[in-house]
């Protein structure tokens, strides 16, 4: 049977002291960067795993990160979630670290969970979705100093230059944008909008990119601003009615569940072809042939665990510096 390595087979290997290798794994900002690529590759030559268990106790730290597992609420909207968790669990095994996932329904709930996670000393970090103005979640974390960063920005009167904490986003208004740009240029001028009611951020920013690129047009009866709850039979409803008193040559809509909702209600009121762009590009639009913006949670999950931990990947408490507090991820159109 192959002897376990040690991490005096890595000291050795590596040249250095066995303290060495222990600060590299454990605290590497007090190693210089030439000494911890080189006990790095030894690591690796030798494949030395460390006893997590161990090394938690000696460091009291645990080298998780929490993330909440949305509940199951049927549709299709939680896609873009799943894939984020997925490749969020991905990352950050790549930098030995692990994803503890968690349920809760409320912002209450979730914060009664991360009060046991923290007393259990189970969790060094989290990442926490679907921020909100006034999301009670961020001024908890804050005041308990546990590190964080939120898929979804703070909401607050200016995120980029006065950040309230660490936050990723994609920029909603810079995939509409693109999507009405592409409309005008092929389907004519008369875009619509299909979005939820004023008060969401998410919501409003996505908006946004519409209204800036149809501009003073926006909301009048040549390109007609709509509003509904999230839902396909909802939006079906509503844009059968509303095509019913316009004329419009296309529609951008704020998700793909408001953007299969519309195609349905097109093809009900005899315009199967009415060029519409969702947000979001689930499998569900893609087997229907609508165009969608995709979101890149990928890249979303890749900017969140750069923003949480330090150098040598280990999870590091890092203040909300204006410019450096923050990744925006541009969306990409997917025409079809």
């Amino acid at each position: 049977m192959t002897e376990a390595v040690t991490i005096d087979d890595v000291a050795r290997q590596a040249g250095v002291s066995r303290q060495t290798v222990s600060n590299v794994l454990n605290a590497p900002q007090v190693v210089r960067e030439s000494t911890r690529q080189r006990v790095m590759q030894a690591v690796e030559q030798l494949g030395y795993s460390p006893n997590s268990s161990a090394r938690r106790l000696r460091t009291r730290r645990s080298s998780t990160i929490g993330v909440r597992l949305d509940a199951y609420a049927g549709g299709i909207s939680g896609v873009v979630l799943d894939r984020f968790v997925h490749a969020l669990t991905e990352r950050a095994g790549a930098r030995r670290l692990r994803v503890l996932l968690y349920a809760a329904r409320t912002p209450e709930d979730e914060i009664a969970r991360w009060d046991e996670l923290m007393r259990g000393g189970d969790v060094d970090a989290v990442v926490i979705s679907g921020t909100f103005h006034g999301d009670p979640r961020t001024g908890w974390l804050l005041e308990r100093g546990l590190p964080f960063v939120s898929f979804g920005r703070p909401w607050g009167a200016d995120d980029i230059d006065d950040p309230a904490h660490l936050w990723v986003d994609v920029d909603g208004a810079a995939g509409t944008r693109a999507a009405t740009t592409h409309l005008l240029e092929t389907a004519g001028p008369r875009v619509g909008f299909l979005g939820w009611p004023t008060g969401s951020g998410t919501g409003d920013d996505r908006e946004r990119g519409w209204r800036e690129t149809i501009g003073e047009r926006a909301g009048g009866e040549s390109a007609p601003r709509w509003a509904v709850r999230e839902g396909i039979a909802e939006a079906r409803e509503l844009v059968t009615r509303e095509l019913a008193r316009h004329e419009i040559d296309a529609l951008v809509c704020a998700s793909d569940s408001l953007a299969v909702g519309a195609h349905l209600a097109a093809a009900d009121v005899g315009r199967p072809h009415l060029p519409i762009v969702g947000f979001d590009n689930t499998p569900v639009v893609e087997a229907l042939g609508l165009s969608s913006v995709e979101q890149r949670p990928e890249h979303v999950a890749a900017a969140a665990i750069d923003l949480i931990t330090g150098p040598g990947g280990a999870i590091e408490a890092r203040a909300a510096t204006p410019g450096a507090a923050h990744a925006l991820i541009v969306p990409r159109l997917i025409v079809r």
